[in-house]
Formats: C-alpha cells, structure tokens, sequence
C-alpha cells in the first residue's frame, strides 16, 4: 500500500447489556462519565458510577466536524487570520507511534481514500487513565467528497493485542479499554492518553480491517459546550416526543432517589417537530434511550438521535451566519482547539480540512452496525456485531461499499 492511500482493508446480573459489570477493564458509566479508578484493569461498581452532562457519540463528531467544515469555509472571512489563530489552537501529537518506529513524515498531497479514527473521551483527574467513551470511524472516498461514518460500540468484544510499551500482555475484553491499558507508561505516575490512542487503533484495525488509518483524533469532551454555545445552538427535527432521564424543565439536574435507582421530580420534554435547541437541551435530547422516556426503539433511537444532531451540528457551523461572523468564528476555531489532539501522520489538521473541503454534512452517510449483546447465565459480557457487520468491512476492503449499502439499506440510519 502507498503511504499516502490511507483504505486498507478498506458486577451485576442482569438481562440489560448497559448496566451490566464491566469485565476485564475499565468501562464508561452508562450516560458517558467514568467512575474513578485506582487501575486500568479494574471493574467499576455500577453504584459508583458518576453521571455526566455531556454526551457522547455527538459530542465527538461535532467537534471534529465543526473544526473541519470551519476551515473548509474560512475563505469567506479571510483565510490567513483563520489559519493563525487554528495553528496555534489545536495540539498536536504522535498518536499512531510513527515517530517512536522512525516514520518519515509524508510529503505528497492527501489522497483518497481515507480512514479517520475519532475518539472522545471524559477525562476526572490526570492520574486516572483514560477510557474511550466514543469510537468512530469516517471512511471518505477517492474521490474526497462522499463518506461514511460508523461506530465501534464500547462494550464490543474484542481481543486487544499484546502492547509492550504499557506491558499489556493482550486480553479479550471490551473495546474501549483498551485506551486505558494502552495509556499505563511504566513508572510513571500519569498515563499517557495518546499511548492508549496507539493501542485503541491497533484493536480497530483487527475488528475493521483498515489496516492504517490516514489520521486520529481525540476529543475532550470538557469544551464542547462552548462549540455549541458559540454557534448559537441547533435547530434539529425531533422525531418522537422524549422526557428527560436526567434533567428538570430548567436545565437543573434531576435529584436522585433515596438509594439509586432513577431520578426524581419533573422532567424536560422535547416535542416533536423541528425545534431550536440550547446547548444543554440538545446534549440531553440525544443522550435519552429508555421506551419509558419516549425513545421507543432504545439505544438504536439514541444513534439516530446523535446522528440527526450531528448533521445539524455540521450545517450550522458551515452556515454564512458563523463563518462570515468573525466572534462566532473566532469561538468555535478557540473551543474546538482547546478540545482536540490530532494527527495527521505528517500531514497538519488544516490541511485535511483543505482536502474535505468538497465534503459536505449530506455527503455523509450515518451507518448503524448492528449488533447483540453477549451473555453468560444472566451475566452480561459485552457486544458482538451481526454477520453483516463484517460485510460492511469487506466492502471497504474491496472498495466496493457504494454497492454493498445500496443492497442493505437497512444499515443507513437516515436523518431529517
């Protein structure tokens, strides 16, 4: 394969697979924030677990969306000053291990197609080793104006390879742990996120198939409320009508019963109908998955959910109103910044957004990848994909997806 062509192969019992023990590593709470952990392979107690506001399918794309469609547009208000200020805002770091192996950075242009891995996480302390709470994959086209857009779900069964630079000896478990045992740096006390980065990628690449990936992210879900406060908030169509799990009419928290086990007094609505949301709004409308709060079909209406406000998301921050407003703009560039690692492989951020500047948020196709959960008794082990899941892959391999999708629209998760 040439270096520029980045497509290889292109502790409880229960019968509910979110609420289940973590086995074999550390694994986010079931709304998106991490207990606290004193090490990388321990399970978390349920009970321990720390609720979050943010969340995290959404959170992930929008940011890195948003850093993308910005620069694609940054023309209309003055090239030159927008690629000052993104320079120096973002962070970027080897995430791949191309320096530790001697790589030599590419000079060619960015060729199609290309595989991009996006990972968010929600890190509590510098000591606690980060886990990957959101794992996606945009697989763009030769031509650089078509792409999919898939994820790998958390509790998805995998075999993490053996990693010498954390002293992982390899383990079958969940996915996204292995962020978190990439990240153990031998006697140092703080981990290394990047590291873990590292491992993560070479666990996709076994499950996927692509066996580089052009470029990685990772996302601090910590400023994403400022993206979404800096443009504005969203306007996107609700299409069943949802009450909070998590939130009061006000935006206040819900209080927690006596004990655990659900929340207490009134509930935020959302209509349905197209609808402008708050930031905090729409972060709680796509985190809601329960029929009993009104999302019928569970965790594949919350995809869609994200998946809507994702597109949303990447409208409004490619609209006239943002890039020609020289504050809007300034504040998005700054919190995306303060948000993202990112590498590109020898190639800069803003270079790839030069070279997606074609791609548009309805060239985009959302792509659910279904799957079921793995149980032993009534224990709960974690995920494993459906058979056509590894046909996606194939697809890839053979460059041949266009088609594949068109014989399974099923997988298409459309958005309004």
């Amino acid at each position: 394969m040439s270096e520029g062509m980045g497509a290889g192969r292109s502790g409880r019992r229960t019968a509910r697979p979110d609420r289940g023990r973590n086995y074999g590593g550390p694994g986010p709470a079931d709304d998106g924030r991490v207990g606290d952990l004193t090490g990388a392979g321990r399970p978390i107690r349920e009970k321990r677990r720390r609720k979050s506001a943010v969340p995290l399918w959404a959170r992930l794309c929008a940011i890195f969306g948003a850093v993308l469609v910005v620069l694609s547009g940054g023309t209309l208000v003055g090239l030159e000053a927008v690629l000052a200020r993104f320079e120096g805002a973002v962070t970027e770091e080897d995430l791949f291990g191309d320096q530790a192996a001697g790589a030599a950075e590419k000079k060619s242009d960015i060729k199609g197609p290309l595989n991009i891995l996006l990972v968010g996480i929600d890190p509590r302390k510098p000591e606690t080793p980060p886990l990957a709470d959101s794992i996606m994959v945009l697989h763009v086209n030769e031509t650089l104006d078509d792409a999919y857009l898939f994820s790998m779900p958390r509790d998805l069964l995998v075999e993490i390879p053996r990693f010498s630079k954390a002293n992982f000896p390899g383990d079958r478990t969940k996915l996204n742990a292995a962020m978190s045992y990439g990240s153990k740096v031998p006697g140092e006390k703080l981990p290394s996120a990047a590291q873990g980065f590292e491992l993560l990628s070479m666990t996709v690449s076994k499950v996927t198939g692509i066996e580089r990936f052009d470029a990685g992210a990772i996302i601090n879900f910590g400023g994403f409320l400022k993206i979404v406060d800096a443009i504005g908030g969203v306007t996107m169509y609700i299409d069943q009508n949802v009450k909070s799990e998590h939130r009061r009419p006000d935006g206040t928290h819900r209080t927690l019963k006596p004990g655990g086990g659900g929340y207490l007094g009134p509930q935020a609505t959302y209509r349905k109908g197209t609808r402008h949301l708050k930031g905090w709004e729409a972060l709680d409308y796509v985190r809601q998955r329960y029929p009993k709060n009104g999302v019928t079909d569970g965790d594949y209406g919350r995809q869609r959910h994200q998946q809507q406000f994702v597109r949303a998301m990447a409208d409004q921050a490619l609209s006239k109103d943002v890039v020609t407003n020289p504050i809007k703009l300034d504040k998005v560039i700054r919190a995306a910044g303060e948000s993202l690692v990112f590498s590109g492989r020898g190639h800069k951020l803003i270079d790839f957004g030069f070279a997606l500047r074609n791609l548009r948020s309805d060239s985009i196709k959302m792509i659910k990848l279904p799957g079921g959960g793995v149980y032993e008794g009534d224990d709960y082990r974690g995920e494993q994909f459906q058979p056509v899941a590894q046909e996606f892959f194939d697809a890839l391999q053979a460059g041949t997806v266009d088609s594949f999708v068109i014989n399974n629209p099923k997988l298409l998760n459309k958005v309004k």
